[in-house]
């Protein structure tokens, strides 16, 4: 049953503060993020102060590429041009998305989309063209399977091949990968053959399941980010990074009598379930265009969700399909993950075509109250360069120590950054590789940010050129 905008307003009627000051905030007002957490070095004498959030400050790292917390240490798992598939290529570029699986006898494996756009020529690390997991021949990405032994063994092959600019993606609870396409590519574009804009299953465990690979076309065709899995009800939420007009946020109810599993989505019937996008409106029933409308952390909407015309998008994007007032937008959706309940789902940033600009938000839809609460609020980054403020967030996990970690993709200096339900965040880690020049540094951004299954370790990417690291270290407890 829908809630109505109606509903909500005589629900939350006289009592908006109260409504926003109910939920848990992980941060407060534009501009108020900062790495001021996690700064405090302990005294040598005498009684030390309860430490703040965090591992305390960066160290540099003599080896360029990673600052981590004293105490903390990193291990390069793969590296474009330096390790190799087991078939011999050099492992693929532009790492991004990822999750971790348990794999037998105590091993780890991991799913590592490579966000590869355009013909293969353009790439000199494709993802290679394994026979019987290609969908398209032209296209230059797809997904690794890397296993990483108790040991410290580390092999890498082909899960998917032919695929285009493969993003955040998402876990599902059954213990699959489903990859994303963030692409609009039909065939006869930028060298495709075939039309691009899908999601495609992966399974890290079952080598067979992989081929032929086929998308799931009842998940619509549009520039896709990251996808969810609500593992009590079956729906999968997606976000779409596009602009001109703004991405939306989608969910896709199962048909019928059908229910999830190990390749089971890949039986679906093109236009099998209902996808939809989300429409927002705030407690006093106003209907709200796009997310960049919130000023403050702790605002709520109400959600109703609105049937998409035609998924594959024939011949208008879908996003297009939608007129004013119809469905609300946001800038730059990007990563999600399920925790809590609900789902997190990052706005990355938002300028000049946005209603109220920011560097990034963090919201939380709740499907059993049909409402979406702004967690984390970054005001505009005006010194992107300088250490100490984050901006730009992007890939998302939810941490086993409490709150969030996130991946940075902003301006400048890029980091891996923990935030709190309490409003307080603090540094994990920097990149220190820069691919720029030494007169304009350029850094990369952080992805696939995710904890192994048994919480101890931390896998992270720097997208380029394409480095997957293992952290590891004292962890803690941090809050909720």
């Amino acid at each position: 049953m829908t809630i109505s905008r109606r509903d909500f307003a005589k629900r939350s009627a006289g009592a908006g503060v109260a409504l926003a000051g109910s939920v848990g905030v992980l941060a407060s007002a534009p501009g108020a993020l900062a790495a001021d957490a996690g700064a405090y070095d302990p005294p040598r004498g005498g009684a030390a102060k309860p430490p703040g959030p965090g591992y305390g400050p960066l160290v540099k790292d003599p080896k360029g590429l990673l600052a981590l917390p004293r105490g903390f240490s990193y291990r390069v798992i793969t590296r474009t041009g330096v390790t190799k598939l087991e078939s011999g290529e050099f492992t693929p570029s532009n790492h991004d998305g990822t999750a971790t699986f348990a794999g037998p006898r105590g091993v780890t494996l991991l799913v590592n989309n490579h966000e590869l756009g355009g013909p293969r020529s353009k790439w000199p690390h494709p993802v290679p063209l394994a026979d019987g997991l290609v969908y398209d021949p032209a296209a230059s990405g797809g997904c690794t399977v890397v296993e990483v032994a108790r040991h410290g063994h580390v092999a890498e092959w082909v899960g998917i091949a032919g695929t285009s600019t493969n993003c955040a993606g998402g876990r599902t609870p059954w213990g699959t990968w489903l990859t994303c396409e963030e692409t609009e590519d039909k065939a006869g574009k930028n060298g495709m053959t075939k039309d691009h804009g899908y999601v495609f299953e992966v399974d890290p465990q079952d080598r067979r399941a992989n081929r032929r690979p086929k998308p799931v076309k009842a998940l619509g065709r549009y520039a896709h980010e990251a996808v969810v899995v609500d593992p009590g009800r079956g729906h999968l939420y997606l976000t779409e990074d596009a602009s001109g007009p703004n991405g939306l946020f989608y969910r896709w109810s199962p048909p019928s009598g059908f229910h999830h599993g190990r390749g089971r989505l890949r039986t679906l019937g093109d236009t099998a379930g209902a996808l939809q996008a989300f429409k927002c409106f705030d407690s006093g029933g106003r209907f709200v265009d796009d997310l960049s409308r919130a000023t403050r952390a702790g605002t709520v909407y109400g959600v109703d969700w609105v049937t998409v015309p035609d998924r594959d998008a024939k011949s208008v994007s879908v996003r297009k399909q939608f007129k004013g007032g119809e469905v609300t937008r946001a800038r730059k959706l990007e990563g999600m993950w399920w925790g809590d309940g609900g789902v997190y789902v990052v706005a990355s940033f938002a300028r000049e075509e946005s209603p109220v600009q920011h560097d990034g938000q963090v919201w939380f839809y709740d499907p059993r109250r049909r409402t979406l609460t702004l967690k984390v609020l970054l005001g505009v980054n005006k010194h992107p360069e300088r250490d100490g403020v984050f901006d730009g967030p992007d890939n998302i996990t939810v941490s086993p120590y409490g709150g969030l970690v996130i991946a940075e993709d902003g301006e400048g200096v890029q980091h891996l950054f923990g935030a709190l339900e309490n409003g307080r965040t603090y540094p994990i880690a920097r990149n220190e590789l820069n691919i720029g020049t030494p007169a304009k540094p350029e850094y990369s951004e952080f992805t696939g940010v995710t904890f192994s299954p048994d919480g101890k370790t931390l896998f992270a990417n720097m997208q380029e050129p394409g480095i997957m690291f293992a952290i590891t270290g004292p962890w803690r407890r941090q809050g909720r």
